[in-house]
């Protein structure tokens, strides 16, 4: 069988008329390439080279085969060229689950910077609850995952992406509202709305952790089963909520009013990810250390 070998040695001693310079210009022992070109004359059942003790010409076969050889390894590089400006045109997204709603400025920077960085790799985004998301990774259907936290699990990591400040709020009537800064131990007072622990169990065991600091049997008025959920209880009057500055950025209404709290207390939003037996793709590797830029 005639190989891509046989036509590079080929063209490389018909260039030089002579073995020896040929296998210095491709870095070769002399011996493997005149084998190698005996080997292709056999298999043509022809003579490429009329070879003199001093001279080294090439036969009318040789002269036609190295003008299609030419043809052939240049069409090769080509195709290569082609398949590799298609894979950068077409290669597979990074997958990106998002849960728990998450809508905070960071989240939007990342993707956006991320485009910037690796647009030969975009990202699909897709929405979900945090289980979803849990289950999602452990199929594989999803590479990696934003949420404030999943159950743990052996398999998955989860590592702290950035965090935002832990703020309160309140209806704009509360008497809370007129405040520069509140007292956990004064808003805890007070009935409060809560994430749901099934549908928003990262947010909910995190503010949880936080008010029973200050309280062993909190007043809890209602759970909410998204974080737009909680923000329409508060407006309404219902309660007070505790949630991450990242997200009442995003916030411009006129029936709620955010008040930092006196404390220094953050909500953490991860980044998870499955294990890999075998090591992280290129791809995911470059994307977690870019999410390790944000905090």
């Amino acid at each position: 069988m005639i190989e891509f070998r046989h036509l590079r040695y080929f063209i490389a001693v018909a260039g030089e008329l002579n073995f020896r310079r040929a296998a210095e210009r491709i870095h070769i022992d002399q011996t493997p390439l005149s084998r190698t070109v005996r080997d292709l004359e056999d298999q043509l059942g022809v003579l490429l080279f009329v070879r003199a003790p001093r001279s080294l010409q090439l036969t009318p076969a040789g002269v036609r085969l190295l003008d299609e050889a030419r043809k052939i390894l240049l069409r090769v590089e080509r195709i290569k060229r082609v398949v590799r400006e298609t894979d950068l045109r077409h290669r597979a997204p990074l997958r990106v689950g998002v849960a728990d709603g998450i809508a905070q400025p960071k989240l939007a920077e990342c993707f956006a910077r991320w485009r910037e960085l690796a647009s030969e790799t975009p990202l699909e985004l897709s929405e979900m609850r945090a289980t979803e998301l849990l289950a999602a990774l452990l199929r594989e259907e999803v590479d990696v995952g934003f949420t404030f936290g999943v159950k743990d699990d052996d398999s998955i990591e989860q590592e702290g992406a950035w965090t935002y400040p832990l703020k309160a709020l309140v209806p704009t009537a509360h008497e809370l509202a007129s405040l520069a800064a509140v007292s956990l131990l004064d808003v805890v007072a007070f009935p409060l709305i809560v994430c749901s622990p099934d549908q928003e169990p990262g947010m909910q065991q995190q503010t949880d952790a936080v008010v029973r600091r200050y309280t062993a049997a909190p007043l809890v008025e209602g759970e909410a089963i998204s974080l737009t959920g909680l923000v329409t209880r508060v407006g309404t009057g219902l309660g007070i909520g505790l949630v991450d500055g990242g997200h009442l950025d995003t916030l411009r209404r006129a029936d709620v009013v955010t008040v930092p709290l006196t404390e220094e207390v953050f909500i953490t939003t991860y980044v998870v990810h499955k294990r890999q037996r075998f090591g992280l793709s290129d791809a995911l590797q470059r994307f977690l250390a870019h999410v390790k830029t944000l905090n």
